[in-house]
C-alpha cells in the first residue's frame, strides 16, 4: 500500500472518528452551553448567564429529589457492591457447585433484561407483600439492578489475578481467609471501587425502575426532571443536567483510574 493510500485511509478514520463523536456528545455539548443561557426561552440565546443555576439552588422541589437520588444511590451502591463482590468470590475462587451455571445466569440476568420488565416485577413483589413504596423500594430495586454490574467488574478483575499468591502465602502458614484478605483483596480493591462507581452511576440515573418502585414524596431526580420536560422544557433543567452530566464524568474517570491501577498492581505482583 502507498504512502498516499495509508494518508487517505488515516483521513478517512478522523473523518469517521470526528462524525461518530459529533453524533454522540454534540446534543450534550449544546445542553451544557444552553445551560447558561440567560434568556427564559430555551431555544434563543441571552447571552452568558449562571441565573438557572442559581434556580435549581433555590427550587427546593428540586433539591429534595436531587438529595433522594443520592441516598439512594449510595446506598443500593454499597450493598450491591458487598453482595456482588460476594458473588464474583463465589464464581471465581469456589469449586465447581452443583447449580454453577444456573446461579450465574440468574446473577447475570438483569444485564439483558429489559428495565420495564424489571420494575414491573418488583412493583408486583412490594404489591404482593404489601409493601409501602418509598426510600427502601427505590434502594432494593436499584440493588437488583447494579448487583449485576459489580460482579462482572470484580469476577474479571479475580480471574486475572495469579492464584500462585494465594497458595505462596497459604505454604508461609496463612488460612484461606487470611490469604484471601492479605493477598488478594488489596488487589481487588481498586475493581470494588470501580464497581461501587458504576453501580451509583447507575442508581443515579435510572428512571424507568424507580418510576415503578417509587412511591409519594420519594421521587428522584431523573423522576422529578421527566415530569418537569412533559410540561416543557425550562432553562433551569439544562442547568441540572450539566450538574449530573458532570458528576457522572467525574465519577467515570475516577473509576477509569481505579481499573487501570488494579491491573497495574496486578502486573506488578506477577511473579517473574
Amino acid at each position: 500500500m502507498t504512502t498516499r493510500a495509508v494518508n487517505q485511509l488515516s483521513r478517512f478514520n478522523a473523518v469517521s472518528l470526528a462524525a461518530g463523536f459529533a453524533f454522540l456528545y454534540l446534543p450534550i455539548v449544546i445542553l451544557v452551553i444552553y445551560s447558561f443561557n440567560a434568556s427564559r426561552l430555551v431555544t434563543v440565546w441571552g447571552g452568558w448567564s449562571l441565573h438557572w443555576y442559581r434556580e435549581f439552588f433555590n427550587d427546593r422541589a428540586m433539591l429534595e429529589a436531587a438529595w433522594m437520588s443520592f441516598r439512594v444511590a449510595a446506598t443500593s451502591a454499597t450493598i450491591a457492591t458487598l453482595l456482588g463482590t460476594l458473588a464474583a468470590i463465589a464464581l471465581s475462587r469456589g469449586e465447581r457447585f452443583r447449580g454453577r451455571t444456573l446461579f450465574s445466569g440468574m446473577l447475570y440476568a438483569p444485564l439483558v433484561m429489559p428495565e420495564v420488565i424489571t420494575g414491573l416485577s418488583l412493583l408486583l413483589l412490594f404489591v404482593a407483600i404489601n409493601a409501602e413504596r418509598g426510600f427502601w423500594t427505590v434502594t432494593i430495586a436499584h440493588t437488583t439492578l447494579t448487583l449485576c454490574f459489580v460482579a462482572v467488574v470484580v469476577q474479571s478483575r479475580l480471574g486475572s489475578l495469579d492464584r500462585s499468591l494465594e497458595e505462596a502465602a497459604m505454604d508461609l502458614g496463612c488460612d484461606p481467609a487470611r490469604a484471601f484478605v492479605a493477598v488478594t483483596l488489596p488487589l481487588i480493591v481498586p475493581a470494588i471501587a470501580a464497581g461501587w462507581m458504576l453501580a451509583f452511576t447507575l442508581s443515579l440515573d435510572d428512571l424507568v425502575i424507580a418510576s415503578f418502585t417509587t412511591g409519594p414524596g420519594s421521587a428522584t431526580l431523573p423522576i422529578r426532571i421527566y415530569s418537569e420536560v412533559r410540561l416543557g422544557v425550562k432553562p433551569e433543567i439544562n442547568a441540572i443536567c450539566t450538574l449530573v452530566i458532570a458528576l457522572i464524568a467525574v465519577v467515570i474517570v475516577v473509576a477509569s483510574l481505579a481499573t487501570k491501577l488494579s491491573s497495574a498492581r496486578g502486573e506488578s505482583a506477577a511473579p517473574l
